[in-house]
């Protein structure tokens, strides 16, 4: 009988061993169906740490991050606030002693373009598509020259600092274009200098005789009630150097379109003061 019992136990034993892998009493070890260790699963005490340094370099980022953004901006609004109260022939200068300001402002101002609803150009490219090709354009203030890459029109860039090979960099107020020799003269957002006059005087001597001057202009630079310019003294002024306005757009919220032909009769400077309506400086507010 003894013997018996102990063979039973031997048997249980036997039977046990056989159905399972003693070692998969260990927790940290996965046992598959064939009763083969597959993975040992380890935590190193380190992991823990290693998370931890991750999030806080990551929060670390977002923060150096944010901070460049902030200075950037800073950077950029100071810029556009000197432009807005220097002569073109200062702006030449200051940008010629460091070209890269040239590079930070206009990456400034396509953040804030970013959040216009629409973009002035964009008019004034529909604008030319629907006329002949043929038409000679000048782009007073041209920036990254999208003007001329978005239309079939020969167009004559021109700003401060050549961001293209295309573009003609010198002051607006003394370009090296030919008089009578432009079709489409175009200021969009560009009347930013103090000596802004002469900027349309320039454009009245390119232009050939009925030729189109295209003005956008932020429209709070002519809100009368906000400390902005009449914009009927603006177009009367305009009118003075040899103008006709032939249509004018307020319906945007962002900016304004007006659109001049030049006489055919040549103008007369001489002995005329013209009286130009101080234009309110566009300054952005931090976001």
């Amino acid at each position: 009988m003894q013997d018996d019992k102990s063979s039973r136990k031997r048997k249980r034993k036997s039977k046990i061993g056989s159905s399972a892998d003693p070692s998969c009493n260990d927790a940290s070890i996965i046992c598959d169906k064939r009763k083969k260790v597959v993975k040992k699963v380890e935590l190193p005490a380190s992991s823990t740490v290693v998370a931890t340094n991750s999030l806080k370099q990551s929060k670390s980022n977002a923060f150096l991050d944010k901070m460049r953004a902030k200075l950037s901006g800073g950077h950029f609004r100071m810029i556009n606030e000197r432009l807005y109260t220097c002569t073109g022939d200062e702006a030449l200068s200051y940008f010629k002693e460091d070209p890269s300001l040239f590079n930070v402002y206009h990456t400034g101002y396509q953040e804030q373009m970013f959040h216009w609803p629409e973009q002035p150009v964009n008019i004034i490219i529909k604008w030319l598509k629907s006329r002949k090709t043929s038409l000679v354009v000048a782009d007073f203030g041209c920036g990254d020259a999208i003007l001329a890459k978005n239309v079939k029109n020969k167009v004559f860039s021109i700003d401060l600092v050549a961001k293209d090979p295309s573009v003609i960099a010198c002051d607006m107020s003394n370009t090296p274009l030919d008089s009578s020799s432009i079709d489409v003269s175009v200021f969009c957002l560009s009347l930013m200098g103090t000596n802004f006059p002469n900027y349309i005087q320039e454009a009245y001597r390119v232009l050939k005789p009925s030729g189109w001057l295209l003005i956008a202009e932020v429209k709070s630079r002519f809100d009368p009630n906000n400390g902005g310019a009449d914009p009927d003294r603006f177009v009367n002024a305009v009118s003075q150097l040899g103008f006709t306005l032939i249509s004018k757009d307020f319906s945007n919220k962002m900016f304004i379109l007006l659109y001049f032909k030049r006489k055919e009769e040549k103008q007369s400077s001489k002995g005329k003061q013209i009286e130009w309506p101080e234009l309110k400086p566009c300054l952005y507010k931090r976001r």
